[in-house]
C-alpha cells in the first residue's frame, strides 16, 4: 500500500510539473514589446489544404530587438501565412515584400501593458486551478486508499507531502507571474 501512495504522489508530481511547463509555454506566447519567433508557435498555415504550424513552411528569425522576419522556404506559400497572421488577431501587422514577411513589433502603451499582465494573471490563475485539482484527485485517491486498509498516520502524511507539492508549485506560479510582470512592464 505505501507503494500506491508514492505512486500517487509520483503521479500528482509530474501533473503539477507539466500545468507549470503549460504555463511556461503561454507566457512565452504573451508578447513584451520584444520580438520573439516563439510568439507563432501554435500557428497554423494552410499548406496545400492542410493546416500546417509555421514553424515547417519557413524559417521565422530576429532581425533587431523589435522585427522578426518570415522567409517561407516556397515563394508561394508568402500569402497563406500572411493569411494565417493576420487571422490569428496578434497585434501585429506583416509586411510582405514578395519573398519575405517582416514583423514590426509595436511598441507597448501602458494600457496594453497592463491588459498583457491581467492576461498573463489569468494563465496563472488557470494554472493554480489545475494544480489544485490535481492535489484534489491524489487526497481522494489517498482517502480511498485508507478506506481499504491503509493507516491514519501513513494517510495524513501523504496529504501533507501532497499538499507540500502544492504550495512549492503554485509559489513556481507565482515567480514565473512575477517575472513576466516585470518584463511586460519595463519599457
Amino acid at each position: 500500500m505505501l507503494d500506491d501512495v508514492q505512486s500517487i504522489a509520483a503521479y500528482a508530481q509530474d501533473q503539477m510539473k507539466k500545468a507549470i511547463g503549460h504555463l511556461e509555454a503561454e507566457l512565452i506566447k504573451i508578447r513584451a514589446g520584444k520580438a520573439n519567433p516563439q510568439m507563432f508557435d501554435g500557428l497554423m498555415v494552410d499548406y496545400y489544404g492542410a493546416p500546417v504550424p509555421i514553424n515547417q513552411v519557413a524559417n521565422i528569425s530576429v532581425m533587431d530587438a523589435r522585427t522578426l522576419s518570415i522567409q517561407p522556404w516556397e515563394k508561394n506559400m508568402v500569402q497563406p501565412i500572411e493569411k494565417a497572421i493576420i487571422g490569428a488577431n496578434m497585434g501585429v501587422t506583416p509586411q510582405n515584400d514578395g519573398v519575405l514577411i517582416r514583423i514590426f513589433m509595436p511598441p507597448l502603451t501602458e494600457e496594453r501593458r497592463r491588459e498583457l499582465v491581467k492576461k498573463c494573471q489569468g494563465e496563472g490563475e488557470n494554472c493554480k486551478v489545475a494544480v489544485r485539482n490535481i492535489r484534489r484527485d491524489a487526497i481522494e485517491q489517498v482517502k480511498k486508499l485508507q478506506k481499504n486498509g491503509l493507516s491514519e498516520d501513513v494517510c495524513k502524511d501523504a496529504e501533507n507531502g501532497i499538499q507540500q507539492l502544492t504550495d512549492k508549485h503554485i509559489s513556481l506560479v507565482e515567480t514565473h507571474l512575477g517575472a513576466k510582470e516585470k518584463e511586460i512592464m519595463s519599457v
